[in-house]
């Protein structure tokens, strides 16, 4: 295969996604995967290359094209360390599968840790977050392990990519790695198209995401009651563990129950509706490696507020009302002062967030798969 930059006219190689996570519910790991497959698949295709996935016990919960080839395994989900072990076995076969027909992938890509030992063929890595090196999100022997699964995959990879220049920078400063071989490629948000804006007088708060402890969002019950006069809060996603539970039992005990709504699991066609709904969208997360719902308000040019965490300030630009981690009656203050924006801002951060779409972020992984091979 001729490893050249796309522009030289150097075939395309032919890529193998390890894809046993890509049948779990709906998140930035999938978001991520939906959106750029596809277009990746597009792009390797009319340039001679070609995308096959390896699926895992659950097959892709997402469309692709009639061109990629599905291999299906019984490869579970998880637990991290099982699946390793079946995903290796199931990775071998593939590739002595595909040699032995005289079609042998050129290049295998995952997004998940921890990667399999043994690849014989180079592989990229895609680092969503580093939440579990965080000693707010994880035990001291997970963290432990993390840094040593992490540690692992950044040296053996041929290129590795990020979501985000804030990600990207950690990963270099923790691990020492070398900043020519980390690519970013980005999320976007041009995957809906926003309805017109008709919040009603009782317009609700908006949090769009799983219910998880890194996702803050007792902090956002919290300025509830720091602010009884705030309008009602609605929680748009799937519960994590008993993360459901907890908030609601928080919600109870400050007396804002009732003000509270958990909307649970909800499809992609709900998501204008949601969004043109909405007084204003809260982003409270103490760890992001992007923040996909954020730039989705903005494109939707819906009020805004973020925790001023550096990957949703990246995302969101210094003009969106912040606030801390920590402090409820400072979010509830930001909440105040983003529903206190005007028409002229909130088209401003529209145009600003025109700046990431899925075709660009594809190119950028087109990019990087001819680098992981030069």
């Amino acid at each position: 295969m001729s490893a050249k930059d796309p522009a030289g006219g150097g075939r395309a190689p032919r890529v193998l996604v390890l894809g046993s996570v890509l049948g779990q519910p709906m998140g930035g790991v999938r978001r991520h995967n939906a959106e750029l497959l596809p277009r990746l698949a597009r792009l390797l295709a009319e340039r001679g290359g070609a995308l096959a996935v390896l699926e895992g016990r659950a097959p892709v919960a997402f469309p692709l094209p009639e061109g990629v080839a599905r291999i299906a395994t019984h490869v579970p989900a998880g637990p991290p360390v099982v699946r390793a072990t079946f995903e290796g076995r199931a990775l071998r076969r593939a590739l002595e599968r595909a040699a032995h027909a005289g079609h042998p992938f050129d290049l295998v890509h995952t997004a998940h840790l921890p990667v399999p030992a043994s690849i014989r063929v180079p592989f990229t890595l895609t680092i969503h977050d580093l939440r579990y090196l965080d000693p707010a999100h994880a035990s001291a022997p997970r963290r432990a392990i993390a840094r040593r699964a992490i540690g692992d995959a950044v040296t053996r990879a041929a290129r590795v990519m990020t979501v985000s220049e804030s990600v990207r920078d950690e990963l270099v400063r923790r691990f020492a790695v070398d900043a020519a071989r980390v690519h970013v490629v980005s999320n976007a948000a041009d995957h809906f198209d926003p309805l017109p804006r008709k919040p009603e007088r009782d317009a609700t708060l908006l949090c769009v995401g799983h219910l998880e402890p890194r996702k803050n969002l007792a902090l956002v019950i919290g300025a509830l009651h720091a602010d009884p006069s705030l309008p009602r809060l609605v929680l748009a996603g799937a519960a994590k563990g008993r993360e459901g539970e907890r908030l609601a039992r928080l919600a109870l005990s400050l007396d804002v129950a009732r003000r509270v709504t958990f909307l649970g699991p909800f499809e992609d066609r709900q998501l204008p509706r949601l969004y043109s709904d909405a007084a204003c969208v809260i982003l409270p997360s103490r760890i992001e490696g992007f923040g996909i719902a954020a730039l989705e308000a903005q494109r939707a040019r819906v009020p805004l507020c973020v925790a001023r965490i550096p990957s949703l300030i990246e995302v969101v630009g210094e003009g969106v009302p912040s606030f801390s981690t920590d402090d409820p009656a400072e979010c509830a203050r930001a909440i105040r002062a983003a529903m206190a924006r005007s028409a002229h801002e909130l088209d401003r951060d529209a145009e600003a967030a025109a700046r990431f779409s899925w075709e660009r972020s594809a190119a950028a992984w087109l990019s990087a798969c001819y680098a992981a091979l030069t």
